[in-house]
């Protein structure tokens, strides 16, 4: 066997979300005790518009006309959906230049990164944040430079753009890398953080990755800032977007990046080397993305309030644990109440004897391993039960 490559050392994916496997069914369940996998959304509870695979079949029908795209993208999809990106974000998208098709939002993070970061440079990491952020920086050779959320201040995370100038300054960091709404937290950086963060950029040569999976998904009324609209950050910023999370379309593998043209030059040149294109028949189903009918979005944000809102009452109730409604998304970050053992070794016997996966909060940053995440986008009585069985457990292992 070859040695592994110094870039492999610190990916290690056992945690990662989607990658543990639950055990078989405890003696101690009931029959009627559902297995849950936190780790991801529940795509059968929350399926995707019918619309998607429609337009999916149809362009399998079409042969190699969908199948072979530019690397870019399939120049009609591009071009229909510019329209609807700008009226999301409230910014122009020059569909040939600015815009990007990719084999998921996560191919489009690690093209746009491949495309910013050179070997040491340090880049400035929001913690916590999305666990690949700082996993594909190291990759590439860069220096992660964390700035820490107060996860408990005024709002379910509080971004300092003072801390983060300063840090930035500090390491001599020109690229800026987060999620908004913040994964794994659900928080939004509201207008004024994002009008700060704009000046920093422009003040000193900051350019921000910006993964907006989740900006559909609001539970507040307040309205949502993109960053790429406020002045002088669309030659600022990358917007990552796509539909695999409120949408449910995952499983198609497709994303999109908005962004200077020089960058999109250069994403399309990385994407060559990679997975060339991404995939053909799927990308023919963003036709069906930010054009579902009235009512459609509004009614699967209240189902998945309505989650959130019955498990944060039953987490409310474990003493000692912290937790905070989220403004966005479909995660609950959680901190454990002290434990006889440590959270890791909690989190493994969850799996294995109550048959309830989580993320531990470690994927998320450094400091965080009394934390863990789940995503509530599941079938309701089957998560109320399986947070239940969580809450029995921690209860039954907190420290004395």
């Amino acid at each position: 066997m070859r040695p592994m490559p110094r870039r492999l050392s610190e990916i290690q994916i056992g945690s990662s979300p989607g990658q543990r496997r639950l055990s078989a069914r405890s003696d101690h369940l009931t029959a009627d005790a559902v297995a849950v996998d936190f780790s991801h959304g529940d795509v059968d509870a929350f399926p995707p518009h019918p619309a998607a695979e429609a337009a999916f079949v149809a362009a399998l029908g079409e042969g190699g006309q969908a199948a072979y795209t530019q690397y870019r993208g399939n120049a009609g999809v591009r071009q229909r959906l510019a329209g609807r990106l700008a009226a999301l974000t409230g910014a122009p998208v020059d569909p040939q230049h600015e815009l990007i098709i990719t084999p998921g939002t996560q191919g489009a993070l690690f093209l746009a990164l491949a495309s910013l970061v050179e070997q040491g440079d340090p880049v400035g990491i929001i913690e916590p944040d999305y666990f690949a952020n700082r996993r594909i920086v190291g990759f590439l050779g860069g220096r992660p430079v964390p700035v820490r959320l107060d996860l408990f201040g005024r709002s379910p995370a509080v971004l300092d753009t003072g801390t983060l100038r300063a840090a930035l300054r500090a390491a001599g960091a020109h690229v800026l890398c987060l999620s908004n709404p913040n994964n794994p937290t659900g928080a939004v950086l509201p207008e004024t953080t994002l009008a700060a963060l704009a000046q920093t950029c422009a003040e000193d040569d900051v350019f921000v990755v910006m993964d907006q999976l989740y900006c559909r998904q609001l539970f507040t009324s307040a309205a949502f800032t993109h960053l790429r609209a406020l002045p002088g950050m669309r030659a600022r910023c990358v917007t990552l977007m796509g539909p695999s999370k409120t949408e449910s379309l995952s499983g198609y593998r497709i994303g999109t990046a908005i962004g200077p043209g020089w960058l999109i030059d250069r994403m399309e040149a990385v994407l060559s080397i990679t997975s060339l294109r991404a995939p053909g028949y799927s990308q023919r189903v963003l036709d069906t993305w930010l054009a579902e009918e009235p009512g459609w979005l509004a009614d699967r944000v209240n189902a998945h309030r309505a989650v959130r809102d019955r498990i944060v009452g039953i987490l409310s109730k474990l003493d000692g644990c912290q937790v905070t409604t989220p403004d966005a998304g479909s995660y609950l970050f959680v901190r454990l109440p002290e434990l006889k053992t440590a959270a890791a070794d909690f989190i493994g016997e969850l799996a294995d004897s109550e048959a309830v996966v989580v993320t531990p909060g470690s994927e998320f940053g450094r400091g965080f391993d009394d934390f863990f995440r789940i995503n509530f986008s599941q079938d309701a009585d089957a998560a109320v039960a399986a947070i239940e069985r969580l809450v029995r457990l921690a209860s039954e292992r907190r420290a004395d």
